[in-house]
């Protein structure tokens, strides 16, 4: 008898592990099939002709047309570089150089619907050929509701959101052996 409690006890675990894993793959599932790069995400494999399991599973759960691989990268901020969520309410500094890429854009959207969360009548995001730049090549971008200096883009409404950077016509994740060193940091500076 006490034989299978214990095997009834190691199959409920066995199976709440199981479901639970399930779950995150198919929720979020970075630790399976994403790359991170600070508080950037992004799914190496979308776009190959057979990608994994997990990128598989996030293809389907977003609904989006994602880029082709020869195309682009896309990579997803939820957070700052200091593990704290992205917020309306406050200003944010993304510093520092992109990867090489023919064309690059920086998108802040709503988490829920993906749509762009910048002022209605002004620029929707800020994109590689659209701001000024530092003497060594790096850039300095403002995100919030109130001024900053330089490049800024002013967003609206509240509560959280995500920043979406695309990389297109980069040859910075393709090949073998090849990664990206480096992305922008986050910076919060201030919350009203």
């Amino acid at each position: 008898m006490r034989f299978l409690v214990q095997l009834g006890a190691m199959l409920l675990v066995a199976l709440l592990v199981g479901f639970g894993l399930s779950w995150y793959a198919l929720n979020d599932g970075r630790l399976f099939g994403a790359i991170e790069i600070g508080p950037w995400a992004a799914w190496r494999d979308v776009g190959i002709p057979a990608p994994d399991p997990y990128t598989r599973a996030f293809i389907a759960r977003s609904g989006a047309l994602e880029l082709g691989a020869s195309e682009g990268i896309q990579f997803v901020a939820t957070t700052d570089s200091d593990h704290r969520r992205l917020d309306r309410a406050c200003r944010y500094r993304i510093d520092g150089t992109t990867p090489a890429a023919r064309f690059w854009t920086l998108v802040p959207v709503a988490p829920d619907s993906g749509a762009p969360i910048a002022r209605p009548d002004g620029p929707t995001e800020f994109h590689s050929a659209r701001l000024s730049r530092a003497g060594d090549g790096s850039v300095e971008l403002y995100v919030s509701k109130t001024l900053a200096p330089l490049n800024w883009l002013e967003i609206t409404g509240d509560g959280a959101f995500d920043l979406v950077l695309t990389l297109y016509d980069t040859s910075s994740l393709s090949g073998v052996g090849t990664s990206v060193a480096a992305l922008p940091s986050i910076i919060r500076e201030a919350c009203a």
